[in-house]
């Protein structure tokens, strides 16, 4: 339990962090390598992610306890942030204060190694207004796997997108009309329709309500967009009106390469197992 009034003690106290102006080469190198999204911008595009994301230290703070937050936390968090608000450079998370990074899962009282610990990350609510908890180990595995369409970083950013109107009901009406939202939640109702008759490839945990399934779709747009847009062409062009974004280089950038092992993991190469014969 002390353990737990500890943590609270410290989201409680959390201040934004007084960081560094100036970027660091090695941080683009990370970035490169690890955010397939950032990999795919242009060099000039690359340098205003920088600008974003200097700023979303300047104004939030990461923290994680007795852990050491490293410059890869910090520039993971920044990047799940920025990128589902690439297209709305004026974008700013008012009701995000910090984030706190957890050693592992945890439960809706933040304790590990329970029955229930299995949040991997939650917008806070109430006295933890303001406040994003993730697990620090699956933020991580969000951008390891790319292939996966399950993001826990894009996830709970894409909450704080849903919440900016005040209401989180699946519908982002700071970056769209409101005038959208009705054909939009025919959209999401007859997808989780879908998901509930076991007829769909989106994530079981969509179908819990309409955030979540805004959040899960979300997941999806960002890191598989080319299989969204061959199974839910719909679905794709209502997330791509939203986000305002052609993530098409995403997929690109996804495409196995022939000499490369195959994603099935038979262990043969892409060429010798699943490439089309096309």
């Amino acid at each position: 339990m002390g353990i737990v009034k500890n943590l609270f003690g410290w989201l409680f106290d959390s201040k934004a962090p007084n960081v560094s102006t100036l970027w660091r080469s090695e941080w683009s190198d990370f970035l490169n390598d690890n955010v397939v999204f950032y990999r795919n911008l242009p060099e000039k595009d690359k340098d205003e992610f920088h600008r974003r994301v200097l700023l979303f230290w300047q104004t939030t703070a990461i923290e994680a306890g007795p852990m050491e937050v490293t410059d890869e936390d910090r520039l993971l968090v920044a990047a799940s942030a920025i990128i589902p608000v690439w297209s709305f450079p004026n974008w700013y998370y008012f009701n995000l204060k910090s984030v706190f990074l957890m050693r592992q899962a945890f439960n809706a009282d933040l304790e590990f190694n329970q029955p229930d610990s299995r949040i991997t990350g939650m917008v806070g609510v109430g006295v933890l207004s303001g406040k994003l908890v993730l697990s620090k180990p699956h933020l991580h595995l969000g951008f390891v796997n790319s292939q996966d369409k399950h993001n826990v970083g894009i996830h709970e950013f894409v909450h704080l997108i849903d919440m900016a109107d005040g209401d989180c009901d699946g519908f982002p009406e700071r970056l769209k009309e409101f005038s959208h939202s009705i054909p939009w939640f025919e959209l999401v109702r007859k997808k989780v329709e879908e998901i509930e008759a076991n007829q769909s490839n989106i994530r079981a945990y969509g179908a819990t309500n309409r955030a979540e399934f805004f959040a899960v779709a979300s997941e999806y747009f960002f890191e598989r967009p080319d299989l969204l847009f061959k199974k839910h062409p719909e679905l794709f062009d209502a997330l791509q009106m939203i986000y305002q974004q052609d993530t098409r280089a995403i997929a690109e950038d996804l495409r196995p390469k022939r000499n490369a092992p195959c994603l099935c993991g038979s262990g043969k190469k892409y060429k010798r197992c699943c490439m089309p014969a096309s």
